[in-house]
């Protein structure tokens, strides 16, 4: 797997990049055909008061580019909520692939029946 982490305007610490590696594990956990991980770190300033922290993935997996976006006031809870969304996204693609296969195997079974 491919790993690239990179910051717009704003530098990627030690700390930030292992907090990322640690919310990816769940992710090729529960799918472990991921060839390519593109993380985007982004500070936002709309106005002085309110700056957004913005995070971006593009999951590359077999048949699949899975995108994700999440934005947030606190980068850590941006990085949370986009790795909750980026499992679904996942999980529902593993779905879709094993439920081809046994769709396949239930219309032999009615055939010969």
């Amino acid at each position: 797997m491919n790993l690239t982490i990179s910051g717009h305007h704003l530098e990627v610490t030690p700390a930030l990049k292992e907090y990322v590696l640690t919310k990816l594990e769940r992710v090729t956990r529960h799918f472990d055909q991921v060839v390519d991980v593109n993380v985007l770190l982004t500070v936002e300033k709309l106005k002085e008061k309110e700056r957004r922290q913005k995070c971006e993935v593009t999951l590359h997996v077999k048949g699949r580019d899975i995108f994700v976006e999440q934005t947030h006031e606190d980068l850590y809870a941006a990085i949370d909520q986009l790795m909750d969304k980026l499992d679904r996204q996942v999980m529902r693609h593993k779905d879709r692939l094993q439920e081809h296969h046994h769709q396949a195997s239930k219309r032999l079974h009615a055939d010969s029946a």
